[in-house]
């Protein structure tokens, strides 16, 4: 079945389920206080919007699932299944830095993160390739990426992410 063959009444769940997000999200924003803080809004303000932008779209998609469903849909891009190999890549790369980043620091097992993701996402396209030169480079790019994220995050927002030293710096 194609995207543009959906039946109408699965759209319509689609559109009440994010109804129903929206509606809890609200809910929850009742129990968060209102006094408004240095900005002249409190922090139920940016739940209490979410809610509404939420409440909009999914009413949105509800009414136009009921006046005929949604069209002019393209059809579906990519494979008919899910590429299981590069699926186990990228978990193995979030695993990995959950359970590291307070061994290794937060640059290195997010370097390594990096390069796991990289290699599964290479094999779902169809391009794997695992000589050592491939994996240095995913390294150094995800160094690349990575150790600027923890300095900034640490020297220019004071907030402590695990390093590898006490020194901050790595």
């Amino acid at each position: 079945m194609t995207q543009a063959q959906v039946p109408f009444h699965a759209q319509t769940l689609v559109g009440a389920g994010i109804v129903l997000l929206a509606l809890g999200l609200a809910a929850g924003a009742v129990s968060i206080p209102s006094a408004a803080g240095y900005g002249g809004v409190g922090p139920n303000f940016l739940p209490w919007l979410v809610a509404a932008a939420l409440l909009v779209c999914g009413c949105f998609m509800v009414w136009e699932a009921r006046t005929g469903g949604f069209r002019s849909l393209d059809e579906p891009a990519g494979a008919d299944h899910g590429n299981w190999t590069g699926f186990a890549w990228v978990s193995a790369g979030l695993l990995s830095n959950a359970a590291l980043i307070t061994t290794i620091g937060f640059i290195l097992s997010c370097t390594l993160c990096f390069v796991f993701a990289v290699q599964g996402l290479r094999g779902a396209a169809g391009q794997t390739d695992r000589r050592p030169v491939a994996w240095f480079k995913d390294a150094a790019i995800g160094l690349a990426i990575s150790a600027p994220v923890f300095w900034m995050f640490t020297k220019f927002l004071a907030i402590n992410l695990p390093g590898l030293t006490s020194s901050g710096w790595l």
